[in-house]
């Protein structure tokens, strides 16, 4: 029965013997599939043969010491194969003691972590690349920060310098709305980044998580949209100077080629919630504004209809866009079957920090804010009408003269 034994173990774990000068005396099979020798190109020879160049003398200096004093040696050792490739073993170094109490000969029993190991190597290289970017996205929101900053010690005189040129009521409204809204906004680029940080802390949980569970690709899905979120919390803040710069100048653009890329700008979003958009708009309707500013108008209305939907559980989203002229005026009418807006709010819903949404996910400054748009920057209108479970918002826009028929 104990030569069963002993066959049972040797030829299921990785064994070693050696003498007292480490010269290899017997190998298991398991070492010889390991290490890529055979059990003849290994016995006689030194234990060093499988040395890898990585590990310092002075590890082996420390297991030497320890086991010439009889006492038994564990460590993660890192060892090279015949093949130049590396093998990690955690590795039990035993003394065998003969009758009279002297060191006869060394046993070594090991088992495989290379694979734990290289997974906690990658692990690590992630979180690296993690703190990069980290460290990378913290300069570029200091810079923005500063360029922020900036715009808002300045803001106060270009508003007045407006004043001093267009003699406006309703322009001087627009331009003192946004810089009241200024600290608002601010505010708002931390309010937005709640749910990504949230997400982000959840991801580095699943990367934890994962390197337990050895699933190498996990980790690097989790990697990867850690490096999307960031992205996106980069672009929060972009998106906010531009709102705020004053160099913006007005020119005649296509309304049908704004509304299309007004929706490509969504197109991860419109996938991700299964949305469903119809555009009807013919081309060459020519209209005199800023188009990021309507941009800004087409792509809020599209993401309320998205955060209805889900709000109200509605399966089949559509969103209608019909674009067509109306004597002097273009109309864009967007309308969506998410549930309707409630009579009791629809004739509150442009008003400044208003909102229907849960107070983490809305700011009511949206609709309001889009209206200002519509009404100043380009001299027109913005209306909603809800029946039927069915919400239609309708910008009306000045035509320039060669498109009034």
């Amino acid at each position: 029965m104990l030569q069963q034994y002993k066959e049972a173990i040797e030829k299921t774990n990785i064994i070693s013997k050696t003498d007292t000068e480490g010269i290899i005396t017997f190998v298991s099979d398991e070492f010889c599939a390991i290490s890529g020798y055979t059990r003849a190109e290994l016995l006689g020879k030194n234990h060093n043969i499988i040395r890898h160049p990585d590990v310092d003398a002075a590890t082996f200096a420390k297991l030497w010491k320890t086991i010439k004093k009889k006492k038994i040696y564990k460590s993660t050792v890192k060892n090279r194969a015949k093949d130049g490739s590396a093998f990690y073993v955690n590795t039990t170094v035993i003394p065998i003691l003969s009758a009279n109490g002297e060191i006869a000969e060394y046993v070594a029993i090991r088992y495989d972590v290379t694979k734990e190991v290289l997974y906690k190597e990658e692990l690590l290289k992630k979180e690296r690349e993690l703190e990069e970017l980290n460290t990378n996205l913290a300069k570029k929101i200091e810079e923005k920060t500063k360029e922020l900053q900036e715009l808002n010690r300045t803001l106060e005189a270009r508003v007045q310098e407006e004043i001093r040129k267009n003699e406006l009521k309703q322009q001087v409204m627009f331009w003192q709305s946004r810089f009241a809204s200024l600290g608002q906004m601010l505010a708002n680029i931390a309010h937005q980044w709640r749910q990504p940080l949230t997400e982000l802390n959840l991801i580095l949980f699943n990367i934890k998580k994962a390197s337990l569970s050895e699933d190498g690709e996990k980790i690097s899905d989790y990697y990867d949209q850690s490096k999307v979120i960031i992205k996106n919390m980069s672009n929060t803040i972009e998106d906010f100077t531009n709102f705020f710069k004053p160099d913006k100048a007005k020119e005649y653009f296509d309304l049908a080629l704004c509304i299309r890329e007004s929706v490509h700008i969504l197109d991860a979003l419109i996938h991700k919630e299964l949305l469903k958009i119809n555009i009807q708009s013919p081309e060459g309707i020519m209209i005199l504004g800023i188009p990021n500013e309507l941009s800004q108008v087409i792509i809020n209305l599209l993401k309320n209809a998205k955060d209805a939907f889900v709000l109200n559980s509605i399966l089949i989203r559509e969103i209608h866009i019909k674009v067509k002229k109306e004597k002097a005026f273009a109309l864009i009418e967007i309308e969506d079957n998410a549930g309707g807006i409630k009579e009791k709010d629809i004739y509150k819903i442009f008003e400044p920090y208003f909102t229907t949404k849960h107070a983490s996910q809305g700011t009511g400054l949206g609709l309001f804010m889009s209206k200002m748009i519509c009404e100043q920057g380009f001299k027109g209108s913005l209306d909603v009408k809800s029946k039927k479970n069915t919400t239609t918002f309708s910008i009306k826009i000045p035509l320039e003269e060669r498109n009034v028929e």
